[in-house]
């Protein structure tokens, strides 16, 4: 016999189908109110959080909504309750009563994350598609909060809530306290159900290593590796990086650089550095934020063998399920692990998301270490907001802050079209003096970098193709895959060929296969877009590069004599393709180049010029801020507090996917995964692992693919190839050759 309760917060079948006893409304609110609490306290915000926790459910104690669940749910404990289980909304009467309790001032700050605990923060009004969803049309239409229940109310009579924790600055800094709220209450909600609903995953969440106890087996894996190493300058020299890193881990909390030319050893020493100064100041987790998932990959592995597997998660799109336990499925929804690596996309797009789901993870950002790995990848048109956020995070939320690159970006402050640019304040150099730093470059010098006298005359394909064929190991960077395709061509036979119409796992087969061939040194010319740039760990004698931005030339300069085992400089030829740069950034970034390096007669990579480039560059950025995502979330200065957090969300937007199509493909295993999914249908585990076998596309090319009959759509909004037929082995799938490039939207 079901026990009788008052008011239903959640309830469950049990596997041989009877009901379990349900979660009462009261254990629920004041077991998220707990949790909330905890995670806003993190930021001088408990009481915050306690109280969002404590209201974000008040609608469910409305009799409309204690029907509206048993009839949803089959659960009837009344015969007497007849009807159909309509759509019934309960989050904006917690919403509506905090305003009345506080006002609109402290109210509505928390009116916010308590109306969207499940659809999201809403805008204040009505700004592009927010229509009905935004807060000031649903409170409209609350006129009456009389059948809340008096538990419910009770919970906030003797509560008086203190002023917010600091006082707030422009831009920025109220509306990301209210999302670091947001996170607390919807990742408090969530987890709070889940120990009702399937205590099993609750369990599957513990037992992570403290961080003293992942410094010890850091150190010993260092120890082993430093015994196996040859005893060369190069080693030398990146044990020196590793202790300067692990001496500055000392310092206070605050903003870092870790200026490190490629090959210096930046991926450990930037370790050392997050475990030691993780274990000085207390902090929780270090988060490793990379461009691409190629580094992801091989980063994280070297994190795995440093710390054990079950210690560091992985979230990006790529990430294959059959390497992926529970608990670190588990963690990717909050990243309540000790070391995280992800994406830039999924980092800066949950920082300014308005999804429950995505902004989970925001309060496990408090007291953490982010490392920006390859920070001069951060995308322009949005470096102010970013910065202006990382600047905050560390200002408020106990974040200590790594820019690591070997081309330092001017992410400090500067004025930039005429214009304050908010950069980054109090940077320290992990590796001391200007001095010092150009000591470091010079002893770490690997390759001799030429550039054409002329850098307005261009050389054909055909010129550039009898260069590369003199070489038995060289690689050759262009600019965008058509480029790529076209001096592919002209190549001999056995010529590899990279760029983003490749698959994942085609490209990760590619690479291991040159990895190899270079490896026991035999013949080997690849042809590739700039997708092997940024980490990818590939060490030829020779590199061409076409004229592009001065970082994406020294990117291209770290795949040459990477280990320094030749007994002379590597070679790093530039040159003037005949087709420019895609028109935006990467035109632009290689007309800053030209420009610099006009008159110029020293080494085209020294140090101090990279600088000089970004400064020029940002200036001649259109906007940094192109979609005015610090204009919407600047909150209104009348007593409404407009926010507007979805618009916000829904335009900021790294890889804008709204006119492209993701196609999956019929390479190597992906040919029987699609046929499973066609059969079967999509299950999580399936939809990942065909990740590794997906390729974006533009609307326009999917249309022909379409037309012609070459894709279908073997599952609503899922299309695959109908056959193998139009995938080559050699150069990925098979469309007409257009004019942009898909690079950019690697993740």
């Amino acid at each position: 016999m079901k026990e009788k309760v008052e008011f239903i917060a959640h309830v469950k079948k049990l596997e041989d189908g009877s009901w379990a006893v349900p979660q009462t409304l009261e254990d629920h609110i004041m077991g998220t109110s707990k949790l909330a609490e905890s995670f806003a306290s993190k930021f001088q915000s408990g009481e915050w959080g306690k109280v969002a926790g404590l209201v974000h459910d008040a609608g469910k104690a409305r009799a409309e909504w204690q029907n509206y669940l048993r009839l949803k749910s089959g659960y009837l404990e009344d015969a007497s309750i007849k009807g159909e289980a309509d759509k019934c909304p309960h989050a904006i009467y917690g919403a509506k009563l905090v305003e009345e309790k506080f006002g609109k001032g402290l109210g509505r700050i928390l009116a916010y994350s308590i109306a969207g605990h499940h659809a999201g923060l809403p805008d204040w009004s009505s700004a592009e598609d927010a229509g009905q969803s935004s807060l000031q049309f649903q409170e409209s239409k609350i006129k009456d909060l009389s059948d809340i229940d008096e538990m419910v109310k009770k919970n906030l009579e003797s509560i008086q809530l203190s002023p917010p924790p600091w006082k707030f600055e422009n831009g920025l800094d109220l509306s990301l306290w209210i999302r670091m709220l947001y996170s607390s209450l919807v990742d408090a909600d969530f987890l709070d159900t889940e120990q009702y609903m399937n205590d099993e995953k609750t369990k599957n969440r513990k037992g992570y290593c403290s961080v003293a106890e992942l410094l010890v087996r850091f150190n010993k894996h260092i120890q082993v590796l430093e015994e196996k190493s040859a005893k060369t300058k190069l080693n030398e020299i990146r044990r020196e990086i590793r202790e300067k890193c692990m001496s500055s881990a000392k310092e206070a909390q605050g903003i870092f650089s870790l200026s490190v030319p490629t090959g210096g050893g930046k991926t450990l020493s930037s370790l050392a550095f997050g475990l030691e100064h993780a274990l000085k100041h207390d902090l929780d987790r270090i988060i490793y934020v990379i461009p691409y998932t190629s580094i992801i990959e091989q980063n994280a592995e070297v994190f795995r063998v440093a710390l054990g597997s079950d210690q560091v998660i992985e979230h990006h799109s790529s990430l294959d399920e059959d390497i992926s336990t529970t608990k670190s499925q588990l963690a990717t929804e909050n990243w309540d692990a000790p070391v995280v690596v992800t994406t830039s996309v999924q980092f800066f797009e949950s920082l300014f998301s308005a999804k429950s789901s995505r902004c989970r993870k925001l309060h496990n950002m408090v007291n953490s270490v982010i490392i920006l790995d390859e920070a001069q990848l951060v995308p322009v048109e949005y470096l102010s907001p970013i910065l202006e956020t990382l600047q905050l995070l560390v200002d408020h939320y106990h974040v200590s802050l790594v820019i690591s690159t070997a081309t330092q970006p001017a992410f400090k402050e500067q004025k930039v079209n005429r214009s304050e640019f908010k950069g980054l304040k109090n940077v320290k150099e992990m590796m001391g003096s200007d001095e010092e730093i150009k000591n470091l470059y010079d002893s770490l010098k690997r390759v001799q970098t030429n550039i054409p006298k002329d850098l307005q005359k261009s050389s054909s394909w055909e010129e550039i193709a009898v260069e590369l064929k003199k070489f038995d190991q060289v690689l050759c960077i262009v600019s965008d895959r058509k480029s790529c395709k076209e001096l592919h061509r002209l190549m001999p036979e056995r010529t590899y060929h990279l760029s983003a119409l490749m698959c994942g796992q085609h490209r990760s087969n590619i690479i291991k296969v040159i990895k190899q061939r270079l490896k026991n040194k035999e013949p080997v010319r690849v042809i590739s877009t700039q997708l092997v740039e940024a980490g990818v760990d590939i060490d030829f004698p020779v590199v061409f590069r076409a004229l592009a931005g001065l970082d994406s030339i020294a990117q291209a300069a770290g795949r040459c004599n990477r280990e320094g085992m030749l007994t002379d400089f590597g070679k790093v030829n530039v040159f003037v393709p005949p087709k420019k740069a895609p028109i935006g950034i990467l035109r632009k970034a290689a007309e800053t180049t030209t420009n610099l390096l006009f008159s110029y007669q020293g080494d085209p990579l020294e140090f101090s010029l990279f600088e000089k480039f970004f400064s020029e560059l940002y200036w001649k950025a259109n906007s940094l801020d192109k979609n005015d995502i610090i204009g919407l979330l600047q909150p209104t200065r009348d007593e409404e507090l407009g926010i507007f957090f979805r618009t916000a969300s829904n335009r900021f937007r790294i890889i804008d996917d709204s006119n492209q199509k993701t196609i999956l493909v019929r390479y190597s295993e992906g040919d029987r995964l699609i046929d499973i999914l066609k059969q079967n249908g999509p299950d999580r585990s399936l939809l990942r692992k065909l990740q590794r076998y997906s390729v974006n596309i533009y609307n326009y090319d999917f249309q022909k693919l379409l037309n012609k009959a070459s894709i279908e759509e073997i599952q609503p909004k899922i299309f695959a190839q109908v056959s193998r037929f139009e995938y080559s082995e050699t150069c990925g799938l098979l469309v007409d050759e257009i004019e942009y490039d898909p690079e950019k939207f690697i993740l």
